[in-house]
């Protein structure tokens, strides 16, 4: 089983020694550095390019967000999970423009911060449901004081139900698993989903789907 590496990103050395002791239990998933600040982390990466990094956003120094943004540019393969204690749109929808993939609060038990880096690893989003109902929140919002609603989507009426589960959260497998088609099938879905909207990864079609009222219909 080829190991998932994982670069643990946070100011305090006790979230980084509890989640590297679970971590360490789980044999497809491999601790290779910890950072102690996002200066920290982004010379990590570009030493390790790991394939996940767990990035806490508020930290002295350079926060997660700018952190994000730097580990996108030096290794795009890597994927940023946020793990944090805020869930309000001035910290979250940030991490998201800046390229981070999925995002958790702190009170997430062991087991689905393993799950997400998984997930991760393949491309899958995984948003805690507090962060996902602010992200509705903010988006729906914010489109209400800036577009007029009800204008045609661009998607078949099978590529918006794909869209709402992806926004959801749920995988490429569960997403065929519930609409009873082969994986393959939704890959394709996906993949005509980003090129209709322009976008490049399932976190941006997410907020897409939340900023244009498709959650809602």
């Amino acid at each position: 089983m080829e190991e998932i590496t994982v670069l643990l990103t946070d100011d305090h050395a006790i979230v980084r020694q509890g989640v590297r002791a679970f971590l360490d239990t789980q044999p497809d998933i491999k601790v290779v550095g910890e950072a102690s600040s996002g200066e920290e982390a982004v010379r990590l990466c570009e030493s390790l390019a790991p394939d996940i990094v767990l990035m806490d956003l508020l930290m002295p120094g350079m926060g997660g967000v700018e952190a994000t943004r730097q580990v996108k540019a030096i290794s795009p393969r890597t994927q940023v999970i946020v793990l944090t204690s805020y869930h309000e749109d001035e910290h979250v929808i940030p991490a998201i423009r800046a390229g981070a993939l999925s995002y958790l609060l702190k009170d997430a038990a062991a087991g689905e911060i393993a799950t997400a880096i998984r997930k991760a690893a393949v491309g899958e989003v995984t948003l805690s449901p507090a962060i996902a109902a602010q992200m509705m929140k903010a988006v729906t919002g914010q489109r209400k004081a800036t577009e007029p609603s009800g204008s045609e989507s661009p998607l078949t009426n099978r590529e918006l139900e794909v869209i709402r589960l992806i926004a959801g959260g749920l995988s490429n497998t569960d997403i065929a698993e519930k609409l009873f088609v082969s994986e393959k099938t939704v890959k394709s879905h996906v993949s005509n989903i980003l090129a209709k909207l322009h976008v490049t990864d399932r976190t941006q079609a997410a907020v897409y789907a939340w900023r244009e009222g498709i959650m809602t219909r």
